[in-house]
């Protein structure tokens, strides 16, 4: 059973999530606030993290980067579910560690297939995992332990950041188009911004090295194996 925390001020939104996730299956934990959010995450290791923007005590944009930074939270699913759709927030939430972005109001039904996708492609990374440390290019990607070692250091990705390299690398010199990468991350029932995509792809590039992923004008990127 998948266990996922709700973290949102708002009793009436917890109780309706709730509801509906509990209905498929899930195992529901909830906090009213960021800060308390961050210590049910600790006490109870959630596979995924629904998190509001506006909060008392912590904001979810902080809660994010904080959880982030412990290595327990490095991989875990995290997702803003929000109210608060401006661009500039969304690209926050990616900023801070964010693997979706979620705006408020959705339908259950919606809300719970996202759900299910996201939880869907860590199933699909995790069993398809190798059991040694594959190179490519100038990077080791252990798949087992979602890990990413360049100059014999690890590099800490987010769950988005780790799927988007594994895809890039699966064909070394493959161009992805955008249309390629949407459908592979997000699936074709969502319609994802490109500054969302280009956000993702630009701190990629900052996590591994600016040379290792190359844009393809007009058509889309690959993962350059001769990097360095």
């Amino acid at each position: 059973m998948k266990k996922i925390l709700i973290v949102d001020d708002e009793q009436d939104i917890i109780d309706f999530l709730g509801y509906n996730l509990k209905k498929e299956g899930f195992e529901v934990l909830s906090a009213h606030d960021g800060a308390s959010g961050i210590e049910m995450a600790k006490l109870h290791q959630p596979d995924l993290i629904l998190l509001d923007v506006m909060m008392p005590k912590m904001d979810g944009i902080e809660v994010c980067m904080e959880l982030r930074e412990l290595r327990q939270f490095e991989n875990t699913l995290i997702s803003f579910l929000t109210a608060r759709g401006e661009d500039y927030s969304q690209l926050a939430g990616f900023k801070a560690g964010g693997d979706e972005y979620i705006t408020k109001p959705i339908k259950p039904k919606i809300l719970i297939a996202r759900i299910k996708a996201l939880l869907k492609r860590e199933k699909r990374i995790t069993s398809g995992a190798a059991d040694e440390v594959v190179s490519v290019g100038c990077i080791q990607i252990d798949k087992e332990r979602m890990l990413v070692i360049k100059d014999g250091k690890s590099v800490q990705l987010t769950k988005m950041e780790f799927d988007l390299l594994l895809l890039l690398t699966s064909k070394p010199g493959k161009v992805f188009t955008r249309e390629h990468i949407h459908k592979s991350l997000w699936g074709s029932k969502f319609t994802v911004k490109d500054r969302t995509m280009d956000v993702h792809i630009r701190k990629l590039r900052v996590r591994i090295g600016e040379e290792c992923i190359k844009t393809i004008k007009g058509a889309g990127y690959l993962y350059n194996e001769m990097c360095i």
